[in-house]
Protein backbone atom coordinates (compact mmCIF):
# COMPACT_ATOMS: atom_id res chain seq x y z
CA UNK A 1 0.00 0.00 0.00
CA UNK A 2 2.99 2.30 0.74
CA UNK A 3 4.38 1.84 -2.20
CA UNK A 4 1.28 1.75 -4.35
CA UNK A 5 0.57 5.21 -2.68
CA UNK A 6 4.73 6.91 -3.57
CA UNK A 7 3.87 5.54 -6.82
CA UNK A 8 0.63 7.86 -7.34
CA UNK A 9 2.19 10.64 -5.31
CA UNK A 10 5.21 10.76 -7.94
CA UNK A 11 3.30 10.66 -10.78
CA UNK A 12 0.67 13.11 -9.33
CA UNK A 13 3.57 15.65 -7.86
CA UNK A 14 6.72 15.12 -10.58
CA UNK A 15 5.10 13.85 -14.32
CA UNK A 16 1.99 15.98 -13.73
CA UNK A 17 3.15 18.75 -11.48
CA UNK A 18 -0.16 18.73 -9.82
CA UNK A 19 -1.84 19.42 -13.29
CA UNK A 20 -5.79 17.95 -13.01
CA UNK A 21 -6.22 17.17 -16.87
CA UNK A 22 -7.41 14.08 -17.22
CA UNK A 23 -6.34 13.88 -21.32
CA UNK A 24 -2.86 15.03 -20.25
CA UNK A 25 -2.63 12.52 -17.35
CA UNK A 26 -3.66 9.27 -19.44
CA UNK A 27 -0.96 10.35 -21.65
CA UNK A 28 2.04 10.38 -19.12
CA UNK A 29 0.29 7.43 -17.71
CA UNK A 30 0.80 5.40 -20.76
CA UNK A 31 4.41 6.46 -21.55
CA UNK A 32 5.14 5.50 -17.82
CA UNK A 33 4.17 2.21 -18.05
CA UNK A 34 5.90 1.55 -21.01
CA UNK A 35 8.66 2.91 -19.51
CA UNK A 36 7.85 0.51 -16.12
CA UNK A 37 7.38 -2.33 -17.54
CA UNK A 38 10.41 -2.04 -19.78
CA UNK A 39 12.39 -1.64 -16.81
CA UNK A 40 11.27 -3.64 -13.80
CA UNK A 41 8.91 -5.86 -15.56
CA UNK A 42 5.29 -6.95 -15.53
CA UNK A 43 2.91 -4.97 -12.74
CA UNK A 44 2.81 -1.77 -13.87
CA UNK A 45 0.21 -1.44 -16.51
CA UNK A 46 -2.08 2.02 -17.35
CA UNK A 47 -5.01 0.67 -14.52
CA UNK A 48 -2.77 -0.09 -12.25
CA UNK A 49 -1.01 3.22 -12.06
CA UNK A 50 -4.14 4.95 -12.88
CA UNK A 51 -5.40 3.62 -9.38
CA UNK A 52 -2.36 4.35 -7.70
CA UNK A 53 -2.72 8.13 -8.88
CA UNK A 54 -6.36 8.08 -7.58
CA UNK A 55 -5.19 6.45 -4.23
CA UNK A 56 -2.75 9.44 -3.43
CA UNK A 57 -5.40 11.73 -4.41
CA UNK A 58 -8.30 10.41 -2.46
CA UNK A 59 -6.09 9.12 0.20
CA UNK A 60 -3.44 12.08 0.85
CA UNK A 61 -2.68 11.47 4.71
CA UNK A 62 -2.65 7.86 4.73
CA UNK A 63 1.05 7.13 4.27
CA UNK A 64 1.82 8.81 7.00
CA UNK A 65 -0.78 7.49 9.26
CA UNK A 66 0.51 3.98 8.04
CA UNK A 67 4.23 4.99 9.45
CA UNK A 68 2.65 5.87 12.48
CA UNK A 69 0.63 2.34 13.36
CA UNK A 70 1.92 -1.06 14.00
CA UNK A 71 -0.71 -2.60 11.89
CA UNK A 72 -2.61 -1.82 8.49
CA UNK A 73 -6.14 -2.44 9.03
CA UNK A 74 -7.29 -2.56 5.47
CA UNK A 75 -5.35 -4.37 2.85
CA UNK A 76 -5.47 -3.22 -1.03
CA UNK A 77 -7.82 -5.13 -2.31
CA UNK A 78 -10.14 -2.69 -0.07
CA UNK A 79 -9.07 0.28 -0.77
CA UNK A 80 -9.62 -0.60 -4.77
CA UNK A 81 -13.18 -1.01 -3.92
CA UNK A 82 -12.61 2.43 -1.91
CA UNK A 83 -11.49 3.92 -5.06
CA UNK A 84 -14.60 3.52 -6.42
CA UNK A 85 -16.69 6.28 -4.41
CA UNK A 86 -16.29 9.89 -5.74
CA UNK A 87 -18.21 10.79 -2.26
CA UNK A 88 -15.62 11.93 0.25
CA UNK A 89 -17.72 11.33 3.33
CA UNK A 90 -19.04 8.24 2.19
CA UNK A 91 -15.72 6.82 1.32
CA UNK A 92 -14.54 7.19 5.08
CA UNK A 93 -17.81 6.26 5.66
CA UNK A 94 -17.59 3.25 4.30
CA UNK A 95 -13.86 2.30 5.14
CA UNK A 96 -14.54 2.86 8.99
CA UNK A 97 -17.42 0.36 8.74
CA UNK A 98 -15.22 -2.36 7.02
CA UNK A 99 -12.56 -1.55 9.64
CA UNK A 100 -14.91 -1.77 12.98
CA UNK A 101 -17.53 -4.50 11.33
CA UNK A 102 -15.02 -6.67 10.15
CA UNK A 103 -16.85 -6.68 6.59
CA UNK A 104 -15.58 -9.06 3.78
CA UNK A 105 -13.56 -7.84 0.41
CA UNK A 106 -17.55 -9.19 -1.08
CA UNK A 107 -19.92 -7.08 1.80
CA UNK A 108 -17.71 -4.06 1.20
CA UNK A 109 -18.57 -4.51 -2.78
CA UNK A 110 -21.87 -4.84 -1.99
CA UNK A 111 -22.39 -2.29 0.11
CA UNK A 112 -20.89 0.07 -2.13
CA UNK A 113 -22.77 -1.02 -5.04
CA UNK A 114 -25.99 -0.76 -3.67
CA UNK A 115 -25.37 2.95 -1.85
CA UNK A 116 -25.93 1.40 1.45
CA UNK A 117 -24.53 4.78 2.82
CA UNK A 118 -26.96 6.93 1.06
CA UNK A 119 -29.99 4.37 2.05
CA UNK A 120 -28.67 4.70 5.96
CA UNK A 121 -28.13 8.72 5.76
CA UNK A 122 -31.76 8.47 4.42
CA UNK A 123 -33.77 6.53 6.52
CA UNK A 124 -34.98 6.86 10.07
CA UNK A 125 -34.71 3.17 10.87
CA UNK A 126 -31.35 2.60 10.49
CA UNK A 127 -31.47 -0.50 12.64
CA UNK A 128 -33.82 -1.82 9.71
CA UNK A 129 -31.62 -1.26 6.86
CA UNK A 130 -28.74 -2.19 8.78
CA UNK A 131 -29.89 -5.68 9.86
CA UNK A 132 -31.10 -6.40 6.10
CA UNK A 133 -28.19 -5.57 5.21
CA UNK A 134 -26.31 -8.43 7.17
CA UNK A 135 -28.88 -11.06 5.90
CA UNK A 136 -28.33 -9.98 2.58
CA UNK A 137 -24.39 -9.99 2.95
CA UNK A 138 -24.20 -12.80 5.57
CA UNK A 139 -22.97 -15.69 3.23
CA UNK A 140 -20.18 -13.40 2.14
CA UNK A 141 -19.21 -12.91 5.57
CA UNK A 142 -19.03 -16.55 6.60
CA UNK A 143 -16.96 -17.73 3.32
CA UNK A 144 -13.59 -19.45 3.91
CA UNK A 145 -12.60 -17.91 0.42
CA UNK A 146 -12.52 -14.46 1.83
CA UNK A 147 -9.74 -15.89 4.21
CA UNK A 148 -8.16 -18.08 1.58
CA UNK A 149 -5.90 -15.92 -0.66
CA UNK A 150 -5.75 -17.52 -4.31
CA UNK A 151 -3.51 -16.68 -5.97
CA UNK A 152 -1.11 -14.99 -3.32
CA UNK A 153 0.64 -12.11 -4.82
CA UNK A 154 4.15 -11.72 -3.07
CA UNK A 155 6.34 -9.56 -4.98
CA UNK A 156 7.19 -8.01 -2.11
CA UNK A 157 9.51 -11.21 -0.91
CA UNK A 158 11.96 -10.02 -3.71
CA UNK A 159 12.29 -13.22 -5.21
CA UNK A 160 12.82 -13.30 -8.80
CA UNK A 161 10.72 -15.97 -10.84
CA UNK A 162 13.09 -16.90 -13.16
CA UNK A 163 15.86 -17.64 -10.17
CA UNK A 164 16.37 -20.67 -7.94
CA UNK A 165 15.32 -20.74 -4.39
CA UNK A 166 14.28 -23.26 -1.51
CA UNK A 167 11.72 -23.78 0.73
CA UNK A 168 13.89 -22.52 2.93
CA UNK A 169 14.82 -19.29 0.76
CA UNK A 170 10.86 -18.92 0.81
CA UNK A 171 10.50 -19.17 4.46
CA UNK A 172 12.53 -16.88 5.32
CA UNK A 173 11.06 -14.23 2.83
CA UNK A 174 8.15 -14.67 4.09
CA UNK A 175 9.00 -14.12 7.58
CA UNK A 176 11.58 -11.08 6.85
CA UNK A 177 8.11 -9.44 5.10
CA UNK A 178 5.99 -11.14 7.92
CA UNK A 179 3.65 -8.18 8.18
CA UNK A 180 3.49 -7.70 4.35
CA UNK A 181 2.60 -11.30 4.03
CA UNK A 182 -0.21 -11.34 6.46
CA UNK A 183 -1.68 -8.36 4.81
CA UNK A 184 -2.19 -10.24 1.78
CA UNK A 185 -3.41 -13.11 3.79
CA UNK A 186 -6.20 -11.27 4.51
CA UNK A 187 -8.08 -10.60 7.64
CA UNK A 188 -7.69 -11.97 10.91
CA UNK A 189 -4.65 -14.27 10.91
CA UNK A 190 -2.17 -13.85 13.76
CA UNK A 191 1.56 -15.61 12.90
CA UNK A 192 1.86 -18.56 15.39
CA UNK A 193 5.23 -20.42 14.48
CA UNK A 194 7.63 -21.56 12.11
CA UNK A 195 8.93 -25.30 11.49
CA UNK A 196 6.35 -26.18 14.09
CA UNK A 197 7.43 -29.80 15.47
CA UNK A 198 5.06 -32.77 15.51
CA UNK A 199 6.25 -36.49 16.72
CA UNK A 200 4.49 -39.32 15.96
CA UNK A 201 5.79 -42.80 17.20
CA UNK A 202 8.42 -43.34 14.64
CA UNK A 203 8.91 -40.02 12.87
CA UNK A 204 9.56 -36.11 13.46
CA UNK A 205 7.05 -33.79 11.37
CA UNK A 206 7.53 -29.97 11.18
CA UNK A 207 5.08 -27.81 9.41
CA UNK A 208 6.49 -24.56 7.82
CA UNK A 209 4.26 -22.16 8.99
CA UNK A 210 1.36 -22.19 11.29
CA UNK A 211 -0.94 -19.27 11.95
CA UNK A 212 -4.62 -18.33 13.72
CA UNK A 213 -7.25 -16.69 12.16
CA UNK A 214 -9.30 -15.03 15.30
CA UNK A 215 -12.40 -14.81 12.74
CA UNK A 216 -12.61 -18.04 11.65
CA UNK A 217 -11.25 -18.79 15.42
CA UNK A 218 -8.60 -21.74 13.62
CA UNK A 219 -5.66 -22.69 13.49
CA UNK A 220 -4.12 -22.42 9.80
CA UNK A 221 -1.43 -24.86 8.60
CA UNK A 222 1.05 -23.31 5.23
CA UNK A 223 3.06 -26.01 3.76
CA UNK A 224 5.69 -24.19 0.96
CA UNK A 225 6.28 -25.51 -1.78
CA UNK A 226 8.64 -23.95 -4.72
CA UNK A 227 7.08 -26.44 -7.39
CA UNK A 228 4.00 -27.29 -9.00
CA UNK A 229 1.74 -29.31 -6.73
CA UNK A 230 1.69 -33.19 -6.14
CA UNK A 231 -0.55 -35.28 -4.66
CA UNK A 232 2.07 -36.23 -2.29
CA UNK A 233 1.77 -32.58 -0.73
CA UNK A 234 -1.75 -32.78 -0.15
CA UNK A 235 -1.60 -36.19 1.03
CA UNK A 236 1.12 -34.40 3.19
CA UNK A 237 -0.91 -31.33 4.56
CA UNK A 238 -3.90 -33.84 4.82
CA UNK A 239 -2.07 -35.67 7.26
CA UNK A 240 -1.10 -32.40 8.97
CA UNK A 241 -4.36 -31.28 9.71
CA UNK A 242 -5.77 -34.49 10.70
CA UNK A 243 -2.30 -34.66 13.47
CA UNK A 244 -3.06 -30.88 14.75
CA UNK A 245 -6.88 -31.23 14.77
CA UNK A 246 -5.97 -34.12 17.39
CA UNK A 247 -2.87 -33.06 19.21
CA UNK A 248 -3.15 -28.96 19.18
CA UNK A 249 -6.60 -27.83 18.75
CA UNK A 250 -8.51 -26.72 21.64
CA UNK A 251 -11.81 -26.46 23.26
CA UNK A 252 -13.79 -23.60 21.21
CA UNK A 253 -11.61 -24.19 18.19
CA UNK A 254 -12.94 -24.88 14.66
CA UNK A 255 -11.54 -27.37 12.53
CA UNK A 256 -7.38 -26.91 11.17
CA UNK A 257 -7.30 -25.59 7.88
CA UNK A 258 -4.41 -26.22 5.44
CA UNK A 259 -3.25 -24.07 2.64
CA UNK A 260 -0.54 -25.82 0.06
CA UNK A 261 0.96 -22.47 -1.52
CA UNK A 262 2.86 -23.74 -4.56
CA UNK A 263 4.39 -22.66 -7.46
CA UNK A 264 0.92 -23.61 -9.53
CA UNK A 265 -1.70 -25.81 -8.66
CA UNK A 266 -3.59 -28.66 -11.21
CA UNK A 267 -6.67 -29.64 -12.35
CA UNK A 268 -6.10 -33.42 -11.85
CA UNK A 269 -4.89 -32.86 -8.10
CA UNK A 270 -8.06 -30.96 -7.27
CA UNK A 271 -10.09 -33.65 -8.95
CA UNK A 272 -8.29 -37.09 -7.77
CA UNK A 273 -6.65 -36.48 -4.51
CA UNK A 274 -8.12 -35.84 -1.30
CA UNK A 275 -8.38 -32.13 -2.55
CA UNK A 276 -11.70 -33.09 -3.94
CA UNK A 277 -14.41 -32.72 -1.10
CA UNK A 278 -12.39 -31.69 1.77
CA UNK A 279 -13.21 -28.29 2.93
CA UNK A 280 -10.23 -28.05 5.39
CA UNK A 281 -7.68 -28.67 3.04
CA UNK A 282 -6.40 -25.76 -0.08
CA UNK A 283 -4.28 -25.08 -2.80
CA UNK A 284 -3.04 -21.44 -3.20
CA UNK A 285 -0.45 -20.55 -5.84
CA UNK A 286 2.04 -17.95 -5.75
CA UNK A 287 3.03 -15.14 -8.08
CA UNK A 288 6.38 -13.31 -7.20
CA UNK A 289 5.12 -9.97 -9.19
CA UNK A 290 2.35 -7.99 -9.60
CA UNK A 291 0.70 -9.02 -12.31
CA UNK A 292 -1.56 -7.00 -15.00
CA UNK A 293 -5.44 -6.81 -14.19
CA UNK A 294 -5.93 -9.12 -17.20
CA UNK A 295 -3.45 -11.87 -15.86
CA UNK A 296 -4.93 -11.47 -12.52
CA UNK A 297 -8.55 -11.80 -14.16
CA UNK A 298 -7.64 -15.05 -15.62
CA UNK A 299 -5.83 -16.37 -12.98
CA UNK A 300 -8.85 -16.08 -10.67
CA UNK A 301 -10.99 -17.65 -13.11
CA UNK A 302 -8.48 -20.62 -13.27
CA UNK A 303 -8.33 -20.97 -9.34
CA UNK A 304 -12.17 -20.76 -9.75
CA UNK A 305 -12.29 -23.58 -11.73
CA UNK A 306 -10.41 -25.39 -9.70
CA UNK A 307 -11.79 -24.80 -6.51
CA UNK A 308 -15.46 -26.09 -7.99
CA UNK A 309 -13.51 -29.09 -9.00
CA UNK A 310 -12.44 -29.59 -5.60
CA UNK A 311 -16.21 -28.65 -4.03
CA UNK A 312 -18.11 -30.55 -6.33
CA UNK A 313 -18.28 -33.65 -4.30
CA UNK A 314 -19.72 -32.21 -1.29
CA UNK A 315 -22.19 -30.07 -3.75
CA UNK A 316 -23.39 -33.54 -4.99
CA UNK A 317 -23.83 -34.69 -1.51
CA UNK A 318 -25.93 -32.00 -0.33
Amino acid sequence: MQRNWLIGYRIAEEELGGEGRSEYGLQVIKKLSKELTNRYGKGYDKGTLYRCLRFYRMFPEIVASLRQQSRVLLSWTYYRILLQVEDKKARAWYEKEAIEQTWSVRTLQRNVSSQYYYSMLQTQKQELVENEMKELTAEYQNDKLEFIKNPVVAEFLGLAPNTDFTESDLERSILTNLQKFLMELGKGYAFVARQQHIHTEKKDYYINLVFYNYILKCFVLIDLKTKEITHQDVGQMDMYIRMYDERKRSEGDNPTIGIVLCSDTDEDVAKYSVLHGNEQLFASKYKLYLPTEEELRAEIETQKAIFLLQQQENEVDE
